[in-house]
């Protein structure tokens, strides 16, 4: 989760993992988010890293944006210099991506164009009132006439870029399009549909560990309707998470360079780079 400070990259997320919204405002330097689910009998691992928008290490958000697969850059609608920020920061993040994986300046200009990373650009306080004085009186008057930045502007930018790129207008504070910010995400990046806030049922934290998720369906559910299929799907957010280490982070960098580097990863919208273990979980980051 990238954007300037103030512009909601906070609420949003907790709007996607427990459907609140504080009105307090508290800053961010950096919070870790892990939520689990099962789709169709595998587990996934979605790892959210809600980040902080004076950027105060910069070597740190430089790797994250290395070994982040999905993103959201959040703007405020009522504020341009957060929408050119915004800009500035997705094109930031293919710079960086394309430096880790190509040598020369020219190889670079090259592939620039080619490289695919999911990236949802988010307007939020798509709702804001706003009061204006006039004539000794506080009027309140429609918030989208305080829109800085239009929803034509936006969706032109994004449309201008790869099929990887799409705008959502949301508001967090009014639980405005949320889902289908996470839904045009899982869209673009080619994941379960079912990762979605309303394609999946919410899992009480009662089953505990290792997974914290209910036993997987029977082999035979291969027979039962889709409907039914899609109704198995569960989430579950873990709790007390932290961040994986430098070290650890250092290493998933290391795996996605190489593995680039060396052409095993095309760019097509499903296709990720995961570091797999013996059990059957597939992992992502979200920035």
């Amino acid at each position: 989760m990238l954007g300037s400070a103030r512009v909601g990259k906070t609420a949003i997320v907790s709007r996607f993992l427990s459907n609140k919204f504080e009105e307090s405002y508290t800053p961010t330097i950096e919070d870790f988010h892990r939520k689990l689910y099962r789709i169709r009998g595998e587990v996934h691992q979605l790892d959210i890293l809600d980040t902080s928008g004076n950027h105060p290490f910069p070597a740190m958000r430089r790797l994250s944006f290395l070994t982040g697969d999905l993103f959201v850059v959040v703007f405020s609608m009522d504020s341009r210099e957060s929408f050119e920020e915004a800009i500035r920061l997705r094109e930031a993040i293919l710079e960086t991506k394309l430096s880790a994986t190509q040598g020369s300046a020219k190889s670079r200009s090259k592939t620039h164009h080619s490289l695919k990373v999911p990236m949802v650009i988010v307007g939020n306080k798509c709702d804001r009132d706003i009061k204006i004085f006039l004539r000794d009186d506080w009027k309140w008057i429609d918030g989208s006439l305080n829109r800085i930045v239009t929803v034509e502007e936006a969706q032109q930018y994004c449309s201008a870029q790869d099929d990887c790129c799409v705008f959502v207008e949301v508001s967090a504070k009014g639980n405005h399009h949320v889902d289908e910010l996470f839904y045009q995400l899982f869209v673009v990046a080619g994941l379960p549909l079912e990762m979605a806030p309303n394609h999946h049922r919410k899992v009480p934290l009662t089953f505990g560990s290792p997974t914290m998720l209910p036993p997987s369906q029977p082999k035979h559910k291969a027979t039962l309707s889709i409907k039914r299929r899609l109704s198995d799907a569960c989430g579950v957010v873990a709790p007390n998470v932290r961040r994986p280490s430098i070290r650890t982070d250092l290493m998933i960098m290391r795996t996605k360079t190489c593995s680039l580097g060396t052409g095993n990863e095309n760019n097509t919208p499903g296709s990720r780079i995961t570091l797999r273990s013996s059990e059957p979980r597939k992992t992502c980051m979200i920035q």
